[in-house]
């Protein structure tokens, strides 16, 4: 299974969750340390889900980007 991961950094490092595994998340000060954590949490998390009789969903989230018109910035490029 692969499941989308959402990454950001913090004021001590990065956060992670996945979207589509509610309460699954993970923090450390380190990008490559949060996601080997991450990573851990959604196997432990879909081994307790089968524990409990619950069925796994199936990843379903699509990670992508969303260009938007910032007006400050053409402003900041035209006065240059």
């Amino acid at each position: 299974m692969r499941f989308a991961v959402l990454l950001e950094p913090t004021a001590t490092g990065f956060s992670a969750h996945v979207p589509d595994l509610m309460g699954c998340a993970a923090a450390w000060r380190t990008r490559e340390e949060t996601l080997r954590l991450i990573r851990e949490a959604v196997e432990f998390h879909i081994e307790g889900m089968r524990f409990n009789g619950e069925e796994i969903p199936d990843p379903v989230s699509i990670p992508d980007f969303v260009d938007v018109f910032d007006p400050k910035e053409t402003k900041t490029s035209n006065n240059k």
